[in-house]
């Protein structure tokens, strides 16, 4: 006998489908514009440049953007979501940006992977830097 469809049914499928977290994929869709939710979007100030330290960086949990200062005055920005399993970055130090998850670690001037189990670098972000204040491009 086939099952029938009722009304509760319908709102327990869609309430499921609704609660689903999307992680778990390695997207690696290369998202420059902070397009994706809770990345940010353009304009949006991330930070000061004064808080963010020569040869280090700042997480930003919120935006999952990481802001980088390789040089002085040099700034780079980054996705804040590990590419190996979509774990958000902890900190920045001894010039990497370090995942927690699985010890991925990604250099501070072009995301690249100085330690694996990723193996692609972290999407870049463009910023504009204007006076003390760094911003979403």
């Amino acid at each position: 006998m086939p099952a029938r469809t009722t009304r509760r049914t319908v709102l327990l499928t869609a309430g499921a489908a609704a609660l689903t977290p999307g992680c778990g994929s390695d997207g690696g869709d290369g998202d420059e514009g902070g397009s994706s939710p809770g990345a940010g979007t353009a304009g949006q100030e991330l930070i000061a440049s004064s808080d963010v330290p020569v040869g280090g960086g700042t997480v930003l949990k919120d935006e999952r953007v990481v802001v980088t200062q390789p040089l002085e005055g040099v700034f780079k920005a980054f996705s804040a979501i590990c590419t190996h399993q979509n774990c958000l970055v902890a900190e920045v130090a001894d010039r990497t940006i370090n995942c927690p998850c699985h010890g991925s670690r990604f250099g501070i001037s072009d995301g690249a992977v100085e330690q694996g189990p990723a193996t692609r670098p972290l999407p870049g972000k463009r910023i504009t830097v204007e006076g003390n204040s760094i911003r979403l491009a």
